[in-house]
């Protein structure tokens, strides 16, 4: 068959997802395909920030999130430990934490509630240009012929390859692996997580742990390294997960790892390629992830709408969309970029550690450094944290002029 469609999203995962509610919404004749049949799970560590969840209520479909929630992140290592509340700001103080199973198909089914149509188990495998445009794609399912196309096939992409999208691995990218286990402390209110793992042997490894309690009865248990080309990380992340898990246990009272699976993920905008005449690419695929934690979903909810919004007001999206990117995350990613790339050094966190985890350094610095890892500033927010971030973000980006940022190529 072959079918016309105003708009066409290539990926259902939370950005493709919400970019269909929000084109939906708009009245915008919209066609999402994902390869999958959900549910499907995502090799993910289920948390949401504040920022998510604003995201979330923003689109009104908040009550896809469980009834859990959380206060913020406890930080541990290195002889110390200490909590970092949500700060109260622009995005409030409520995180949650829901898997990726139950909380992609629920956004899913919000898509299709909104009036978009979804197809299912259907790949998109090849692409027709006419003159610098997609005027065809090719499915498991037949021909669609779109007027615009959103590209939120996550982070390895598939369909944004076929369009020239390029991974820059010379920037910080992360691994990880990730399982779930049951636990009776998955009430507990806060996201913890160990900055100092070392393996079966002892040795201090350069990664991090991570449990994020999902109210369920079960906890997400996962860890995960920094790593570029120039220094690749070292380490076996399964076999790291399985240290760390024993490491944990009688803490937490957990069962067996269940459900395993393991990632690589582009971070802060080092792809390039992501957009053409007619086309973006949108959250992960786009490389929409905070280089100091891993988080995602909230850079993909608002490219998702960054993006719907920008159809009705341009006819070509190569140079207007990677603009829109980087005056939207550039210079805060160029930070967090830079920042990231010290953890990859594998003599730093054995120095920062202990001064920031112990004593009055890290009650007063944590809390702090929790405000950026969870992307929790906004442009508005005039304290000294907020300037000195922003401060930061303009000498590095100048320094650092011509690393990958959604390069036009």
């Amino acid at each position: 068959m072959s079918e016309i469609r105003e708009l066409v999203i290539v990926g259902a995962g939370p950005s493709g997802a919400a970019a269909a509610l929000a084109a939906a919404r708009a009245g915008i004749d919209t066609l999402l395909l994902d390869a999958a049949t959900f549910p499907r799970d995502k090799t993910c560590g289920d948390g949401l920030t504040p920022r998510a969840v604003h995201s979330l209520k923003e689109l009104g479909v908040d009550h896809v999130l469980p009834k859990y929630r959380n206060n913020g992140l406890k930080l541990h290592g290195y002889g110390g430990s200490v909590e970092a509340p949500w700060p109260d700001g622009h995005f409030g103080t409520e995180g949650s934490a829901s898997p990726r199973t139950t909380f992609d198909a629920a956004l899913v089914d919000a898509a299709r509630a909104a009036g978009a149509e979804v197809w299912q188990g259907c790949s998109a495998n090849d692409v027709e240009f006419e003159s610098g445009k997609i005027s065809a794609i090719s499915t498991s399912l037949g021909t669609v012929r779109p007027k615009w196309v959103i590209v939120a096939d996550g982070v390895r992409s598939p369909f944004g390859k076929l369009l020239g999208r390029q991974w820059h691995r010379d920037e910080v990218y992360g691994i990880a692996a990730r399982s779930y286990c049951t636990s009776p402390l998955d009430q507990e209110p806060w996201m913890h997580s160990h900055v100092e793992l070392r393996d079966e042997s002892g040795e201090v490894q350069p990664g991090y742990g991570w449990i994020f309690p999902l109210g369920d009865g079960h906890v997400n248990l996962g860890c995960g390294a920094l790593s570029t080309a120039e220094r690749p990380a070292k380490i076996n992340t399964k076999k790291l997960l399985s240290a760390y898990a024993g490491f944990v246990r009688e803490e937490w009272q957990l069962g067996d790892e269940q459900h395993v699976t393991s990632a690589m993920l582009p971070m802060g905008g080092a792809v390039s390629n992501v957009a053409g005449g007619n086309w973006m690419l949108i959250g992960d695929a786009a490389a929409c992830v905070n280089p100091l934690n891993g988080e995602g979903i909230d850079y993909g909810l608002e490219t998702a709408i960054m993006a719907v919004d920008l159809l009705r007001e341009e006819t070509d999206f190569t140079l207007t969309w990677p603009l829109a990117l980087r005056e939207a995350y550039g210079e805060a990613f160029v930070l967090a970029r830079t920042a990231a790339r010290l953890l990859t050094y594998p003599q730093f966190l054995p120095f920062a550690g202990p001064i920031a985890l112990r004593g009055p350094v890290g009650a007063v610095l944590m809390p702090a450094a929790a405000r950026l890892m969870g992307n929790l500033i906004t442009d508005d927010d005039r304290d000294l944290i907020a300037r000195a971030w922003r401060g930061a973000g303009t000498v590095v980006s100048k320094i650092r002029h011509d690393t990958p940022l959604w390069s036009v190529q």
